[in-house]
């Protein structure tokens, strides 16, 4: 694990929601992961069989990594081994966010939204079906 400290004296998060972490503290590892659709109609029709993520190829298909191949060297020397902070004040953390003091060795994130728009045939737009 990385050698500093965190010291902040005080954290404010108004809102906090969909796989979203506060983590004081060091950790090892942090997953976050969220996958959410989202349809928006013209007209309020729900046809009962519909919300099925698995039948959305872009929620379900493997996210491909490349491999790291580049010989990495590195050195770290902490002048200060402490960050401090006076205070933070957040507004939201969502969707597989995550505000974290301390240290983290692997971080992974994903979040994957599918948007749709279902709209009304030009010139129908007043039929409510």
């Amino acid at each position: 694990m990385l050698g500093r400290l965190s010291k902040v004296d005080h954290i404010n998060v108004t809102i906090m929601s969909y796989s979203s972490i506060l983590q004081i503290g060091d950790s090892q590892i942090v997953n976050g992961f969220s996958r959410a659709l989202a349809v928006q109609r013209e007209a309020e029709i729900f046809y009962g069989n519909e919300g099925n993520l698995p039948d959305f190829r872009a929620i379900v298909k493997p996210i491909p990594l490349p491999p790291i191949t580049e010989d990495i060297t590195y050195r770290f020397h902490h002048f200060n081994p402490v960050i401090k902070v006076k205070g933070l004040d957040v507004i939201g953390v969502t969707n597989s966010s995550i505000l974290h003091v301390g240290n983290s060795k692997d971080i992974s994130l994903e979040a994957r939204i599918m948007h749709i728009r279902q709209l009304l045939p030009f010139g129908h737009e007043h039929e409510m079906r």
